[in-house]
């Protein structure tokens, strides 16, 4: 029997989606589990946007739409740029996809050659390098540090770039460190962006789940025609099983993604396309409630863990931390597998963020979870 393909035999599962399942079974099975492994609110979606997904429903609006998305939709994902960030794009500039990783993959499809280099600052989500290796391109690291609360060095960021380097990723706010990269960072990375002739591909999911005080600025805001702006309704709008992402970015690369989806899933969902129109246009209330609840579990978590000897850094955004888990075990795998086991909570060894020696923990679940799930890992071990 013919073997598989050397891209799959090289591609590695996602570590956080393999511990979900793992909690998932376990939960099945019986046992007590306090998942912090996954990255999903724990809110329902919001009810204006139901029900806009119920009269979409109603009115059979259930065929295919254009594989760039529904022009609707891309006009408001247009007025979203245009109100949040100050920035003009024309529909031709947006594509609709089936959540963000594909806005992802297809960007990378679109724009990295085997053998091209694409600097990734670490910790970083486990998708982007192996999405970069999909298509034969090579992951470079810039190690941020704790201590530095995971702030980036550009000085360290183009000490990186190379002839080859073609690309540069960025995540503000950051899955999994909760960074969000200051005005003047984003400036300097687009100096250097300029200088080297390098894409940047931003994405920016989580830009409504900060507590610095207003949106964090978007890459694009200092050169558009080299950024691809990634986003979606996901996080924002509690939207995750609906599989809307979308992305902005120079017409012609745009059209080269298009070609790209029109191969491959054709199309987001048409339901889910009506739904996030009105999750676009009218979800600024839901999303201060959210940020609050946000903002009061993380500083619970932080606090938490801080108090049973597993040090955690307070990030400015998203809904993770990355505690220090050496008092348990001085292997990220080997702590959280024990913090499974024992403690019965399912955290993400930091391994594939490239985060060593500590696991990653989601506080997007109830100030009540969050404070049984820290007494559980201060008894492991105690």
């Amino acid at each position: 029997m013919k073997a598989l393909s050397l891209a799959t035999t090289k591609l590695k599962p996602s570590s956080t989606v393999a511990v979900s399942a793992r909690a998932m079974e376990l939960k099945r099975a019986g046992v007590d589990i306090i998942s912090m492994s996954v990255g999903e609110p724990d809110f329902d979606t919001p009810e204006h946007i139901k029900e806009a997904a119920r009269e979409a429903l109603k009115l059979g609006k259930t065929k295919y739409t254009p594989s760039l998305g529904m022009p609707e939709l891309r006009e408001a994902i247009c007025a979203k740029f245009k109100r949040e960030n100050n920035l003009e794009y024309a529909i031709n500039q947006i594509q609709v996809t089936s959540g963000g990783k594909q806005a992802l993959y297809n960007a990378c499809f679109a724009l990295i050659n085997p053998g091209d280099e694409v600097i990734i600052p670490a910790p970083f989500w486990v998708t982007y390098p192996e999405q970069v290796q999909m298509f034969g391109g090579v992951p470079v690291f810039v190690d941020t540090k704790a201590e530095d609360g995971y702030q980036l060095d550009l000085s360290a960021l183009e000490a990186a770039i190379t002839p080859r380097s073609t690309m540069i990723i960025l995540n503000s706010p950051s899955n999994p460190s909760g960074v969000v990269y200051s005005d003047q960072t984003i400036e300097g990375i687009m100096e250097l962006a300029e200088k080297h002739d390098l894409w940047v591909m931003s994405d920016e999911m989580y830009e409504h789940i900060t507590y610095t005080g207003g949106l964090p600025v978007s890459a694009a805001k200092f050169n558009p025609e080299r950024v691809i702006t990634i986003n979606g309704a996901s996080k924002a709008y509690s939207m995750t099983g609906w599989r809307i992402g979308f992305a902005a970015a120079p017409a012609h690369v745009i059209k080269a993604m298009d070609a790209i989806q029109g191969q491959t899933t054709s199309s987001a969902n048409s339901i889910a396309q009506w739904a996030s129109i009105a999750a676009l246009n009218d979800s600024y209330s839901y999303i201060e409630q959210a940020r609050a609840a946000f903002l009061e579990r993380r500083n619970a978590i932080v606090a938490g863990l801080n108090s049973v000897g597993c040090p955690t850094p307070t990030p400015d955004g998203a809904f993770y931390v990355l505690a220090d888990t050496s008092r348990i075990h001085s292997d990220e795998n080997e702590a959280a597998r024990i913090i499974l086991e024992q403690a019965k909570v399912a955290v993400v060894p930091g391994t594939d963020f490239r985060a060593f020696g500590k696991v990653r923990l989601s506080y997007a679940c109830s100030l009540e979870q969050i404070a049984e799930a820290v007494r559980r890992i201060g008894a492991v071990g105690a």
